[in-house]
């Protein structure tokens, strides 16, 4: 990476602000790691810095910037509000090279970070019994079936790596189930024992949320030991994971997967982005449909 490029990280905000701050920390933690590059922050919603001034701020002085949804699972905000955003900063700086990467994902990186949280949540419990210590890994929720999917295979890998009876999704919103059935569900079939692991990056109103809901299923639950984790953002292997992605900029394929596509269309009849159906110089991928998208970045994963 040149002195030209700025890295642009885009977070997804929170109404709390010390989510957002802890985002603005990382950065300067991650500046810390690497003086030379330039890193910039901006938010997609609930922040001073959204994403169109955000895009402008990294376009100074610059000949590329890099930019990185700092998200852990794609669904309407990265397949569609940051394509738009990018459109548009392509046309106020026709110089400057915009290069997107796929948002964190939940990859082998990823999973050997909530692998790490299983593993200290474990040790809080005393090492007991993986037959009778269920776990539940519970992500925000979304109306994206994808992003959802994203985390069910996190949980089918953690049971993969790890000899516990049960392991279970729950979700803190939008979708189902959400973690009250789980945990019933799991007193039911007889763990002593249950593990919750939130899938967050930072601090925020639901972490919050989260953890007013274990204390209530506590008290319902006084037989069972529960360990409750925290978000993970400044996890090591996060770092690690955005200097691959710095280190590679777009070797991995681009930011979004062709299934988003109803984004788009949902885009264009709202007119948030001016993307045609008859449009040339798209992605090139042949969705079932007959539109292709300008500087359509999604990679099949």
């Amino acid at each position: 990476m040149t002195n030209a490029t700025t890295i642009l990280l885009v977070g997804h905000g929170s109404r709390g602000r010390e989510g957002n701050k802890e985002t603005i920390n990382f950065a300067a933690q991650w500046r810390e790691l690497h003086p030379e590059w330039r890193i910039e922050v901006c938010f997609i919603e609930h922040a001073e810095v959204l994403l169109d001034d955000g895009l402008d701020r990294a376009a100074r002085n610059a000949a590329k910037v890099l930019v990185i949804p700092f998200i852990l699972n794609a669904a309407g905000h990265v397949k569609m509000e940051l394509p738009a955003a990018l459109e548009s900063a392509r046309q106020r700086h026709p110089a400057v090279e915009f290069v997107v990467t796929r948002h964190l994902g939940m990859g082998r990186e990823m999973l050997v970070v909530l692998q790490g949280q299983l593993d200290h949540l474990i040790k809080q419990m005393a090492v007991p019994d993986p037959m009778t210590t269920g776990v539940v890994l519970l992500g925000r929720g979304s109306s994206d079936a994808s992003a959802n999917g994203e985390l069910a295979k996190m949980a089918r890998w953690i049971f993969e790596d790890n000899e516990h009876e049960l392991v279970d999704l729950a979700f803190t919103g939008v979708t189902w189930p959400r973690l009250e059935t789980v945990v019933q569900r799991q007193v039911r079939l007889g763990m002593m024992q249950i593990a919750i692991v939130p899938v967050y990056l930072f601090t925020g109103v639901l972490i919050e949320r989260i953890q007013e809901q274990v204390a209530r299923l506590q008290r319902q639950y006084p037989q069972i030991t529960f360990a409750l984790g925290t978000h993970f953002g400044f996890d090591k292997g996060v770092f690690e994971l955005l200097d691959g992605k710095v280190d590679g900029e777009l070797a991995e394929g681009g930011m979004l997967e062709c299934d988003g596509c109803k984004y788009r269309e949902a885009a264009e009849e709202e007119h948030l982005h001016d993307h045609s159906h008859t449009a040339t110089g798209g992605c090139g991928h042949n969705h079932g449909h007959d539109h292709a998208h300008p500087h359509c970045e999604h990679a099949h994963a």
